[in-house]
């Protein structure tokens, strides 16, 4: 009798999509959704009368203008872009409590990028029949030799080695200002040399060679918001030397364990270093 499956959260990958029509019910509706904390609601989402496309989202959202803006403000279609929101919304947030009478903190968390305009801080692809796809955050994104990629597309590469069972992507500045990628994986086994390997050849051979990990860590968890979130920005933020209280509030953390261990393992000072692990090459 279930006619029905929403998934948000983090990005439904193909596989997502393909085991859901595959192992539970061929007929059904799986709506992919994404929007926002602050605007209680969502951006695109789900329509039951439009098909569905595997790694899609099906539409923007009533009452929504959302829009693929390119870094000179333009509206792009069938182009990765951010995230952007060009009209007022029935719940948008119009200031933050305690806020600066002029509204500062409220203008610099959406407005500071393209005036007027609602940045909301991820990628978006939308295509020319209206179907969105979402790549993780924008101020995560992965950014090598010119060339950007969303995070969620590097973990698609690396969790699809067998010994991987889940995966961090951030790059961070070393010693020298060159920018390294750093992968914390949580496998089934001990790391070693071959795994490494197998790690790095898999993002060669999916993505591109550039975007090959400098440093690749073991960890037991990847930490996660509540809602099942990856932590890249506060992850980032931890390694680039910002005490853990002021990158992330420990509460909104569901396994605060594995934030500790990476705390820990940022003290370490390795990924200061200009040795690196992989190959860019």
């Amino acid at each position: 009798r279930l006619l029905g499956i929403g998934s948000t959260g983090s990005p439904l990958t193909n596989e997502g999509f393909r085991w859901v029509y595959g192992s539970i019910k061929d007929d059904i509706w799986l709506a992919s959704v994404s929007g926002g904390t602050d605007v209680c609601t969502g951006f695109v989402g789900g329509c039951v009368i439009l098909p569905v496309y595997t790694g899609e989202i099906q539409c923007r959202c009533l009452g929504a203008k959302v829009e693929a803006f390119d870094e000179r403000g333009n509206s792009v279609v069938d182009e990765m872009g951010e995230l952007v929101i060009t009209e007022p919304m029935p719940s948008m947030p119009i200031f933050f409590w305690n806020d600066d009478d002029d509204g500062t903190k409220y203008k610099e968390s959406y407005f500071n990028v393209y005036p007027k305009v609602w940045r909301h801080g991820d990628w978006i692809m939308i295509n020319r029949r209206g179907g969105c796809i979402i790549y993780g955050r924008s101020d995560s994104t992965i950014k090598r030799m010119g060339a950007r990629i969303g995070t969620s597309e590097i973990y698609r590469a690396v969790e699809s080695v067998q010994e991987v069972k889940d995966s961090l992507a951030v790059d961070i500045q070393d010693k020298d200002g060159n920018m390294r990628l750093v992968i914390f994986v949580v496998l089934n086994k001990e790391i070693d040399e071959n795994v490494k390997e197998k790690i790095r050849s898999a993002v060669r051979e999916k993505l591109s060679p550039r975007f090959a990990p400098d440093f690749i860590v073991q960890v037991s968890d990847v930490p996660k918001t509540l809602n099942g979130k990856k932590l890249e920005i506060p992850v980032k933020k931890i390694l680039s030397g910002v005490e853990p209280e002021k990158a992330v509030n420990i509460g909104s953390v569901s396994n605060p364990d594995a934030l500790f261990e990476i705390v820990q393992i940022s003290k370490e000072g390795i990924f200061k270093s200009t040795r690196v692990e992989g190959s860019v090459a």
